[in-house]
């Protein structure tokens, strides 16, 4: 017994050192101590071959010429025979792009005084101003099922008011006559007309994200920017990017459509250029497009230009009105916003149409990998965050004015186990864009913003899934009434385009994330790849400070668990609610480095062909940065019941995803019983139970149909009609009108319950409650707009029967 007690003491004293990050030396001064007073109750510790262990140990250490022929030599050997080859395109994705908090949480050791330092978005005046103003015109513009049903396209007077009032130009600095809004801005921008119309917000979001106006500001050569970012932000040139090919969808790296130098006579002289052919589709704006941004493979067969023939990804600016391009087909991805292929044969540019010129030709692909962010971080989680709001904001609405069996259906727990999710995913949207949009004004974070890509949009589908389940047959019945089906029908949309969803969890998230935000990874990688006489001591020095890192986060994420998270006490929040959470999310972050570096030692190259455990591990790095949304923008927050309740539910919900990745990457590791291991060490106690109880299910699920400071919230970042006539202003205003009179109109029920009413109609009814005292006539009047209102909200649109136009006779038997 005593042997057992001293050999764990002894396993503490190493986790300690560990988690102290002590240095090797000094680590080594303790563990020595620590090995010898050990020996003093359990002999086994002194026994000569133990002590010829101890110091054999720390001889390969601590020397280093021992550690390097013994352990750094050999293992940077094995290494290169494991790691498959990296293509150039590969590489380039990797280096696109910065990093930011994501870091830190895969770091295992977050630093909290950085993430307490930043400081959520607000708008500018300037921002607050055309949001309000020129955003809420065009909102007020807008019938998405008069675009999708009658015009297919956006009316004339909306086009030019887009054009006119600055809309394509948002990124643009005012300096080349764009607003020169901020990320956040943008956002807020694209998400209020989204919930109004999906189809003008891509058509303004494209021109402001993959435009090119984002790739001709951060490579443009200045002649190209004097001359396109004017027109572009005037609306005067419209663009379009074409990046997708039928042979080249997800994997962009392998674009088929190419460009060969060569001499050719353009305006009237000879003049150095590029002959493109390529065929792309799906290209957001190309039936209207007047200029082209073009990705292409660029080859050099007659050396005009160098010495290597194939030159790699280029982009350039191509004029929809060349000879040889073919533009103005429609796709019909099921929205009416303008998307279609194009084509080009022989296709002549001179250099000065690539984009940046000949100093930018193969960086292609690195371009459009930074360039992403925009779609990914700002427009696409802008749509979702529109889309969570809106559902949010009027299926609250309908599940209080709907009723059945007497009672609210929103009061029914199986739909406030619905309208719960919809509650939390609104708030985690809303809190989530908040935060990626403001690590966009830091720089361009890929990995961050393919979080924020997928998540989003998957939050999206799963709020409107919900949203149609309680609408039932008034969310499928299509017609100008229904506000809710053209948004399910676009949500594919969402899933699909920058990065379908699938690709982005299962190779994109964590396979990018563990080579940007893993501090050892990128650069040992570089190490093995390197020739140089060098590159050992290099690597050398990285493995052990890799080991150290390993060691270190292991102990963490076994002392804290132990300790249920109670060793660590994070300063970061200002609220009790998110300094109980920061601790949980320090815990969580040093089980995910520990076992994305398993992963990693066990897997190696082999890693990125096993998706399923790569993905699960984006899943947990994903839940830990949107953990971390949450209790910064419930912080940011005036502090009250509904915002602590929202954010409470969001944060179990984070937590529950990362124990079924977990649990799931640990039953499915390739080494038998490592897994179990694993989680016995991370998880002593077993894996914390964060399940939202029935009471906290019921409390949401009546908040979502109540006034709180969490509708107002959100309400304000969306356009919200109240005009009884409109698909949405028709629920919102009659909301509001229930909202005034419930007591009253409940109390109307009761009486009619009871038999007290005479009559058949709900006029006859209200008279007889007058007559007998039970309401005075102010209180009737009052319920008989509501009721008539209520009414009308309950009806989907009936068609004639070749369904082009609406028949608008009332329904209503006393009508």
């Amino acid at each position: 017994m005593a042997s057992v007690v001293t050999v764990l003491g002894f396993i503490v004293v190493l986790l300690f050192v560990f988690y102290r990050r002590l240095s090797l030396r000094n680590g080594a001064v303790v563990v020595v101590l620590a090995w010898l007073l050990a020996g003093l109750t359990s002999p086994v510790f002194l026994h000569p071959l133990s002590l010829l262990i101890l110091f054999a140990g720390l001889a390969l250490l601590l020397v280093n010429s021992l550690r390097i022929r013994f352990l750094s030599a050999p293992a940077m050997a094995a290494l290169k025979k494991m790691m498959p080859p990296m293509s150039d395109t590969e590489r380039e994705a990797l280096d696109a792009g910065t990093t930011w908090w994501e870091k830190e949480l895969f770091s295992g050791r977050p630093d909290w005084s950085v993430f307490d330092e930043i400081e959520l978005s607000e708008l500018s005046a300037k921002e607050h101003a055309f949001i309000d103003g020129e955003t809420n015109d065009l909102c007020a513009l807008l019938s998405e099922w008069q675009i999708h049903h009658d015009s297919k396209d956006l009316p004339a007077e909306v086009w030019q008011f887009i054009k006119d009032k600055g809309f394509l130009g948002l990124i643009i600095p005012p300096a080349y006559g764009g607003l020169g809004f901020s990320p956040y801005a943008q956002s807020r921008v694209v998400s209020k007309i989204a919930s109004r119309s999906t189809v003008a917000a891509v058509t303004v979001m494209v021109p402001n994200s993959l435009g090119p106006g984002e790739l001709l500001l951060k490579y443009g050569s200045e002649e190209q920017k004097a001359f396109w970012l004017p027109r572009l932000a005037k609306g005067e040139e419209l663009p379009c990017f074409g990046l997708t090919s039928p042979e080249a969808g997800s994997d962009a790296g392998a674009i088929p459509d190419t460009g060969v130098v060569c001499e050719q006579d353009y305006e009237g002289k000879r003049v150095l250029g590029v002959k493109l052919n390529f065929s792309k589709r799906w290209i957001t704006l190309a039936p209207v497009a007047t200029v082209v941004g073009l990705a292409f493979r660029l080859s050099d067969p007659d050396g005009l230009i160098g010495d290597e023939v194939e030159r790699g990804i280029s982009c350039a600016l191509v004029p929809a009105t060349l000879a040889g391009v073919e533009i103005g087909r429609r796709h019909n991805p099921g929205s009416a916003f303008m998307n279609g292929p194009i084509t080009g044969v022989d296709v002549f540019i001179p250099m000065d149409m690539l984009i940046g010129g000949q100093e930018y030709i193969g960086q292609g692909w690195r371009m459009l990998v930074e360039c992403l962010g925009a779609g990914r971080g700002v427009s696409l989680p802008a749509l979702s965050t529109a889309g969570g709001e809106m559902s949010y904001l009027l299926v609250g609405a309908f599940a209080r004015i709907r009723r059945q069996f007497g009672i609210a259906v929103g009061k029914f727990e199986g739909v406030q186990e619905a309208s719960a999710e919809i509650a939390a995913s609104a708030y985690m949207l809303e809190a989530y864009r908040a935060l990626v949009t403001r690590a966009l004004d830091d720089g361009a974070p890929s990995v961050l913003t393919a979080m924020a890509k997928y998540h989003a949009t998957e939050s999206l589908r799963g709020v409107v899934n919900h949203s149609m389940d309680i609408l039932g047959g008034r969310g499928i019945q299509m017609g100008p009434r229904n506000f809710m089906a053209l948004v399910y029908q676009t949500v594919p949309i969402a899933i699909t385009v920058e990065g379908a969803n699938i690709l982005t969890r299962s190779m994109i998230i964590f396979g990018q994330g563990a080579m940007r935000c893993h501090p050892y990874l990128a650069n040992e990688l570089a190490a093995l790849n390197d020739d140089t006489d060098g590159a050992l001591s290099r690597f050398d020095g990285l493995l052990m400070a890799h080991l150290g890192h390993t060691a270190e986060v292991f102990s963490r994420g076994i002392l804290l668990g132990l300790s249920g998270g109670l060793l660590t006490k994070p300063k970061c929040g200002n609220s009790e609610l998110s300094k109980r959470w920061y601790r949980h999310i320090n815990r969580y972050s040093a089980v995910f480095a520990a076992s994305a570096d398993i992963a990693l030692l066990t897997l190696g190259g082999d890693l990125k062909r096993r998706e399923l455990l790569s993905a699960r591990l984006g899943d947990v790095h994903s839940q830990l940065v949107i953990a971390c949304a949450l209790l910064k923008f419930h912080d940011a927050q005036t502090p009250d019941e509904a915002n602590a309740l929202h954010a409470e539910y969001a944060l179990k919900r984070c937590f529950r995803s990362m124990n079924t990745a977990l649990a799931a990457y640990y039953r499915n590791l390739p080494i038998k019983g490592l897994g179990a291991v694993l989680k016995a060490a991370f998880f002593p106690w077993g894996m914390p139970q964060w399940a939202s109880s029935d009471d906290e299910i019921r409390v949401l699920g009546e908040l979502i149909m109540q006034p709180s400071s969490v509708r107002d919230l959100l309400a304000d970042k969306v356009y919200l009609s109240s005009d009884p006539q409109d698909a949405q202003g028709r629920i919102h205003y009659t909301y509001q009108l229930l909202v005034a009179v419930e007591k009253d109109y409940e109390h109307f029920l009761s009486l009619d319950k009871q038999g007290g009413l005479a009559g058949e109609s709900t006029a006859d009814k209200l008279a007889s409650a007058v007559a007998s005292g039970g309401l005075n006539q102010a209180q009737a009047d009052a319920i008989a707009a509501y009721d008539n209102c209520r009414y009308d909200c309950l009806l989907t649109d009936a068609f004639d029967p070749s369904l082009a136009n609406v028949d608008v006779r009332p329904l209503r038997p006393e009508a």
